[in-house]
């Protein structure tokens, strides 16, 4: 089983592409789904320990926890340190699940794939890009997103050009949903040896 890392800096159209590997039949696991669904479980109760105040009915507060821990490093670390070792463990019973099933491709979907050391993780890495000046337009169209809070998420992350150069692949989604398909299927082609991949 091939295990391709998929990734991407903010406003690249990396969830995209995520559904296209699952609209052609690829298992994926998402890295953001799954903090969402750890943020109504598993890791609400140690959140709301270290950051009193960040959840409501036993779910977390985006909003609420993002004041506390953006801007402060040593407070992100130790959100990282509760809600990493959640997210691997998630991720290895869905590879444990995949290879029982003989899949033969899988997506990780990790977004800060580079910025948290992920590649030893996955076999292939591809990484999904867009012009500059179009990620900043897809950003700044997002609800609450301001100049200052993309300009702090884009200095935290790895630059674009240095996530391409890294890749075994490159998405393009600056041409239009059609020419990114094509390259999701091109990837899934190669990496698949044209094995049928069921749906």
């Amino acid at each position: 089983m091939i295990v391709l890392g998929l990734t991407g800096s903010i406003g690249m159209g990396k969830s995209t592409a995520a559904r296209m590997f699952m609209e052609a039949g690829v298992p994926v696991h998402d890295s953001d789904e799954t903090v969402h669904r750890l943020y109504s479980g598993k890791a609400a109760s140690l959140i709301e320990q270290r950051f009193p105040g960040t959840t409501s009915n036993g779910v977390v507060d985006r909003e609420k926890l993002a004041k506390k821990v953006l801007g402060d490093p040593q407070a992100l670390k130790e959100l990282e340190a509760i809600v990493h070792p959640l997210v691997r463990e998630d991720e290895k019973i869905f590879l444990d699940e995949q290879r029982g099933r003989r899949a033969p491709l899988v997506v990780l979907d990790i977004p800060l794939l580079f910025e948290v050391g992920a590649e030893g993780r996955v076999d292939k890495i591809a990484v999904v890009s867009a012009p500059a000046k179009m990620q900043r337009e897809r950003v700044l169209a997002r609800p609450g997103m301001i100049e200052a809070r993309f300009e702090a998420i884009l200095k935290k992350q790895v630059p674009d050009a240095e996530k391409r150069r890294r890749a075994d692949y490159v998405i393009d989604s600056g041409k239009g949903l059609e020419p990114a398909r094509l390259a999701v299927e091109r990837i899934i082609e190669e990496l698949a040896n044209g094995a049928k991949i069921g749906k």
